[in-house]
């Protein structure tokens, strides 16, 4: 058990709380250990240590937080596991400060009634939680729509945090979504440049050994293109506009776009709504 002071000493700073579990943050790590934003969005490089900086905040979590439920999720349950593994490690370098009252491979039960559970990326598993404290999705942008919206109505009465954890993958997605709309969320870009354990020479020779989209995506932090995509993301969003009646419309939504119906504005197939039964 720490002493009293160091112990709220490290309950108010999770900076400090990395320390003490042998972890020094670089300066994004940091300054998202310290944030109290209640939406998360990490944008990084592969082995940038985003699972281990969300590790620390699982844990820190549900050690300071009576009764917090932390829920981690990934693509796979395999997955989950290892992100689940880095905080039991950060636990026990601790010295188990909150005795545990449940320990296995994908839980983890205190004392002080919290919990930290690892779930697979399967929308029909994970159904039935409430009262979520902090939600991670890592490698979020593999993960499928359908889960993420399932998931989110859990922070709904807690009003939880969510934190999304992934190097890009396509222009498609609940997380490219996210980063289209970064400007709600507390951000952070993490190239692979900037992280002070990937050597200059690792990179030029992944540059030199894969196509360049793909190492863009997995080290620059960068959202290419689908490389079997007929069209550019650019071209198909491009392609829609207001003006441009649909070829179905009904007869209020034209007359409201562009006013009275004339033969002269009247859409091809305009019908009554009450003719259309769909």
């Amino acid at each position: 058990m720490l002493p009293v002071g160091d112990d709220l000493a490290l309950a108010l700073d999770r900076v400090r709380f990395a320390e003490a579990a042998g972890i020094t943050p670089d300066d994004w790590q940091a300054r998202l250990l310290r944030s109290t934003a209640p939406r998360i969005l990490v944008n990084c490089s592969r082995q940038s240590g985003k699972s281990s900086t969300t590790a620390l905040l699982a844990t820190h979590t549900v050690l300071y937080e009576p009764d917090a439920l932390v829920l981690v999720l990934s693509p796979s349950e395999r997955q989950s596991k290892e992100l689940f593994r880095k905080v039991l490690a950060t636990y026990r370098s601790l010295d188990r400060p909150v005795p545990a009252d449940a320990e296995n491979a994908l839980s983890l039960e205190l004392e002080n009634g919290s919990r930290v559970v690892a779930l697979p990326g399967k929308e029909g598993t994970i159904r039935g939680y409430s009262g979520v404290r902090l939600l991670i999705i890592d490698e979020a942008a593999k993960v499928s729509d359908s889960l993420f919206y399932a998931v989110r109505p859990m922070l709904a009465v807690s009003g939880g945090r969510l934190a999304l954890l992934s190097s890009p993958f396509g222009k498609r997605g609940f997380f490219f979504a996210a980063y289209e709309d970064r400007a709600n969320w507390d951000y952070y870009e993490v190239p692979a440049t900037d992280c002070p354990r990937i050597s200059a020479a690792f990179l030029a020779e992944e540059r030199r050994s894969m196509p360049e989209s793909w190492f863009a995506s997995e080290y620059l932090c960068q959202f290419v293109d689908d490389i079997t995509g007929a069209f550019r993301y650019e071209d198909v969003m491009g392609a829609f506009t207001p003006d441009v009646l649909p070829l179905f419309a009904h007869a209020e939504a034209t007359a409201a776009a562009v006013g009275p119906i004339t033969p002269a504005v009247r859409p091809l197939f305009a019908k009554p709504a009450e003719e259309f039964h769909l």
